[in-house]
């Protein structure tokens, strides 16, 4: 799939805001300062389409974004994890994610980042163990990984395919992502091809 035109559609603040679940979707989610930002301006061949802040926590709103002008929807969903965001925010966040995944008939893919340079953490697996058993399809999406050399890159993709097989029977599909020299968008955008084929 080629992106040749991408767009910012609208913000809402709950599920009942967002646009008509008229087309197939697909949101990006992630502990703050993952890269998701960065990610899907990659994904989007943008500079600015998703907002970048040097301050974790920053989105705190479902984003609606046209691709290929009203093919589908890319979500940027806010962020969780974040120590430094107050509880009153944090209890905000988790309402809008969960209400938003529960109640989005048109949600075809959660992806979900984890940056790939530090061990699995627990909010992490927590998340994704919640979102397997009440039969989200999530995808995993390893950030930054041009960040790591090839020893650290093997060790880490290695430590994480083993944790998570302690949970799971198989894994979700597996993209390995950098949003500095583009690794792994064209696999994501073909994994949305084939699914937005058969919607």
């Amino acid at each position: 799939m080629e992106i040749k035109q991408a767009s910012f559609l609208k913000s809402s603040a709950a599920v009942g805001q967002c646009p008509k679940p008229n087309k197939p979707e697909y949101a990006f989610i992630g502990r703050s300062n993952v890269g998701k930002s960065s990610l899907i301006n990659k994904i989007c061949q943008r500079k600015s389409l998703a907002k970048i802040s040097s301050t974790p926590g920053k989105t705190q709103l479902i984003n609606h974004f046209f691709i290929n002008k009203d093919e589908w929807y890319l979500v940027d969903l806010p962020g969780f994890g974040y120590a430094k965001v107050s509880k009153t925010l944090r209890s905000s966040f988790s309402k809008i994610i969960t209400d938003y995944i529960k109640n989005r008939e048109n949600l075809m893919c959660l992806f979900v980042l984890i940056d790939s340079r530090i061990p699995m953490q627990k909010i992490d697996l927590d998340f994704m163990n919640l979102m397997l058993e009440e039969g989200n399809p999530i995808a995993i999406v390893f950030t930054k990984t041009d960040k790591l050399n090839k020893e650290e890159y093997a060790s880490n993709m290695k430590a994480y395919e083993e944790k998570l097989l302690e949970y799971w029977e198989e894994l979700p599909p597996v993209f390995y992502t950098s949003s500095k020299n583009g690794e792994g968008t064209k696999e994501i955008l073909d994994f949305i091809d084939r699914i937005n084929q058969s919607y």
